[in-house]
Order: structure tokens, then sequence, then C-alpha cells
């Protein structure tokens, strides 16, 4: 990870990848925003939810590999990289648009 990313960007990225539900969640505010694969979810219950939902799922086994990051505006950080592993393809192309404040990562928009 870039040094220029903030540090709360960083955890996401290890906890995701330990499979860390409950340090991922913590580093969402309670009113955060997560968008991917063109469905919403919105505060900690339903970010809970998002990833015990994507632990769920067996074909799942990856490890997002960070290639760039922009600082996009003073709170707002573009992640480009990709996951390995098993995913279709064995890899995947995604960019992470983390929105930031004082208190964590307030909104989270996943694209491929």
């Amino acid at each position: 990870m870039p040094d220029s990313v903030p540090d709360v960007v960083t955890r996401y990225f290890e906890a995701a990848d330990q499979g860390d539900t409950d340090a991922l969640v913590a580093l969402f505010t309670n009113d955060a925003v997560v968008i991917e694969s063109g469905r919403t979810w919105r505060g900690s219950a339903e970010i809970r939810a998002w990833q015990q939902e994507r632990a769920a799922r067996q074909e799942e086994q990856y490890t997002p590999q960070v290639l760039d990051a922009d600082q996009v505006t003073a709170d707002e950080y573009l992640i480009t990289g990709d996951l390995r592993g098993e995913v279709p393809g064995g890899q995947v192309k995604l960019q992470w648009r983390f929105g930031l404040t004082p208190d964590g990562i307030s909104h989270l928009h996943i694209t491929s």
C-alpha cells in the first residue's frame, strides 16, 4: 500500500484480507454507505450483513492486490487493484472509491 494512503484505508484492506468482519465494520462511520454490484448497504448493521454475506460465499476465496492509489479530493481516495484467487477468471480488476471523515469511512463504492 502506498505511504500516501490514509491508515483507515490500509486497515480496510488488512481486515478484508484477514476476513475480520468486526475490524472491517469498525472502520466505517455509523451512517456509512457501501455500493457494490448495483446494491447499497447503509449503516453498520447492513455493512456487517454485506461482509457476512461475502464471507458465506465459498467461491470468493481471494486476495486483494492494490496496484495504484490516488487522492481524488481532500477526503476521497481511489484505489485500483485486483482480486486474485478463486474468483471467476482467476483475476478481477476493481476500483475502491473511499470517502473519509475524521470518524472513519463514510462511503465506499466498489466497481469493476
